[in-house]
């Protein structure tokens, strides 16, 4: 509390003209500098406040203190507000936490391309089928492939210490699928063990042509003499005859082919075959139903020679198989996106 009106200065008792009337207690001589100092302080103080409270620190109504009310108050500004914030945050859309929106987005799919293939199909041919075996009389019947006709399927051939083409060629179909499923395609197997022979190979064509596929790769191993090694990829040749007509095909596919082959070689580290297609890696051929009777684009690949010693480690590896698939699964994503 302090005393209404100007200070007289201190009372004098000798001296009887004094207006104040009776005695009263001295001030302290401290007491000026002290109502300055509060004067001064209080204002100050109040601006502060009135500071603090503008700029959103009290505008979460915690107690946490200015730190944590000050934050909020920027989060909240509108995405799309006139002060730019927006424009530098969550404006874009671009799902990134940013101080235009206040708040964080799920996380984007794992790597840039996780939806490059949506809307695109892709139909994997894993050649033969495990249980072919036991189904001789049905896998021998003749089918039509449009330049004459050939037995529905084979067994496929194997390494030296009994590991089949038919289930190399389905593992190498699930790993495949699974990459290309990861950018958003949509991926049908031709077979997945899923029946007990075939499909015979003018079925395996007719998947493909139902699907109305953007691209189908047929998977093999070769079953070549020792010393012959490598992989190549096998193009559709002109063919117009019976009920085969690849012309619409041949230049899709061939751009498919040179893509997988280059993507092929690039992810294993093999070398194209040293026995067919001239070091090239790839070879063209008019005898096989599968290709004969597609309508979309369509390659088959060796991926090597099963009775090589050499080639038979490769294929017999986990590792490498998924090599192979990474480097075809390159080369049709590569062939998708043009």
């Amino acid at each position: 509390m302090s005393y209404a009106g100007s200070n007289p200065g201190p009372f004098d008792p000798s001296d009887p003209s004094d207006p104040f009337g009776p005695p009263r207690p001295r001030r302290s001589p401290l007491r000026r500098p002290l109502t300055v100092a509060l004067a001064a302080l209080v204002p100050g103080a109040l601006l502060g406040w009135l500071a603090y409270g503008a700029l959103g620190g009290t505008g979460g109504g915690g107690t946490e203190g200015p730190g944590a009310g000050a934050a909020p108050s920027v989060l909240s500004s509108p995405a799309n507000g006139s002060d730019g914030a927006g424009s530098a945050g969550g404006a874009g859309g671009d799902g990134k936490t940013g101080v235009g929106t206040g708040t964080a987005s799920a996380p984007a799919p794992a790597g840039s391309g996780a939806t490059s293939l949506r809307g695109k199909v892709v139909v994997i041919d894993p050649g033969h089928n495990p249980t072919n075996y036991q189904h001789t009389a049905d896998i021998n019947r003749q089918v039509d492939i449009g330049t004459n006709r050939k037995e529905c399927d084979t067994t496929g051939t194997s390494t030296n210490s009994g590991y089949s083409e038919a289930e190399f060629t389905l593992d190498v179909a699930h790993r495949l699928r699974t990459l290309l499923q990861r950018q958003g395609a949509t991926v049908r197997l031709t077979q997945d063990r899923d029946r007990p022979f075939g499909p015979c190979v003018d079925e395996r064509a007719r998947i493909g042509n139902a699907a109305h596929a953007d691209a189908v790769v047929s998977i093999h191993a070769d079953g070549a003499g020792a010393g012959q090694r490598g992989f190549h990829v096998i193009l559709p040749g002109t063919v117009h005859e019976g009920g085969a007509d690849t012309r619409a095909i041949v230049g899709p596919s061939k751009d498919l082919g040179k893509l997988v082959a280059g993507d092929f070689t690039r992810a294993t580290g093999t070398s194209p075959s040293n026995y067919v297609g001239d070091g090239t890696g790839l070879v063209t051929r008019e005898d096989l139903g599968g290709l004969n009777l597609s309508t979309v684009p369509k390659v088959f690949i060796e991926c090597g020679n099963m009775r090589d010693t050499k080639d038979a480690a490769l294929l017999t590896s986990g590792a490498w198989r998924q090599k192979a698939a990474q480097g075809i699964s390159e080369g049709i994503v590569s062939f998708l996106r043009g």
